[in-house]
């Protein structure tokens, strides 16, 4: 088993790497959209559809954010994203801090097919839109949002392993504590300032850093949010991963729950600042 995690991890992040850095927007626009059609046919499988019904979400969240994708210039090289990505990552975002906090701590289950459409386009539209628009900003950007969910995932599982006595969430999530949270949240705070320090130096001032720091933490906590929501959606299901595509590792959604709750949010940012 170990070794074909390792060989599927290398796989990946070689392939990743290379469509990163090779593929011009419009095939990572589709690559996205592939993506995003991937994670909606297990987001069906989670939600109990029907092997018809799980093709025609999947095809239909897949054209979706194709279509989205282009209409917001995110499929032209050297183009700028258009502000309506803005309503989409703000909806994912109110997703994340206010919906689902409540959904977690009350163990709400998906309750029928239309509900299960309508979280499942809230939940993987905006991140798969996110995921091609950080890349048109800069592949280093998307690189650096993604390493921040894989430095918040590799400090809660050493810090876990070394110091875990208190469990974050039980029922949901066994093997999670409150030290592994507190080791992502250190994780990520000195991995954030690295890159602070190392490429913007000029925003060294005490009310950047505290304001970067905040953002670091809360970056952190949704991180970890996204972790939860998938394992409590798969507890329910009554399965181990959300799918089997990826050998040692399960399924796309098992690879991407935190960065669904993450990269909404960090779009958004980059749509700010960049005005």
């Amino acid at each position: 088993m170990l070794r074909t995690r390792v060989i599927t991890a290398l796989v990946l992040v070689t392939a990743l790497l290379a469509a990163l850095f090779l593929l011009p927007a419009a095939g990572w626009l589709v690559l996205a959209a592939l993506v995003c059609a991937g994670a909606a046919w297990e987001w069906g499988g989670l939600s109990g559809f029907s092997v018809r019904a799980r093709v025609v979400f999947a095809a239909l969240m897949g054209a979706t954010c194709l279509l989205v994708g282009v209409m917001s210039g995110l499929a032209v090289d050297g183009g700028a994203a258009t502000g309506g990505l803005a309503a989409l990552y703000a909806a994912g975002g109110l997703f994340w801090l206010l919906v689902a906090p409540f959904w977690l701590s009350r163990k709400w289950r998906l309750q029928g097919a239309g509900a299960a459409v309508a979280v499942g386009l809230i939940v993987l539209l905006p991140p798969a839109l996110a995921f091609a628009h950080l890349r048109l900003v800069s592949p280093w950007v998307l690189l650096a949002a993604m390493a921040f969910v894989w430095v918040a995932d590799i400090a809660a599982y050493f810090a876990g392993r070394a110091f875990g006595r208190h469990k974050l969430a039980p029922a949901i999530s066994p093997g999670k504590t409150w030290e592994g949270a507190g080791g992502a949240v250190i994780g990520v705070v000195l991995f954030g300032l690295l890159l602070i320090v190392t490429a913007l130096p000029a925003a060294l001032d005490a009310v950047s850093l505290v304001a970067a720091v905040l953002l670091l933490v809360a970056l952190t906590a949704l991180s970890i949010q996204g972790d939860l929501f998938e394992s409590l959606l798969k507890r329910q299901a009554g399965v181990k991963d959300s799918g089997t595509l990826l050998p040692g590792h399960g399924g796309i959604l098992d690879r991407i729950d935190s960065l669904t709750s993450t990269l909404p949010l960090v779009g958004l940012l980059t749509l700010w600042f960049a005005r």
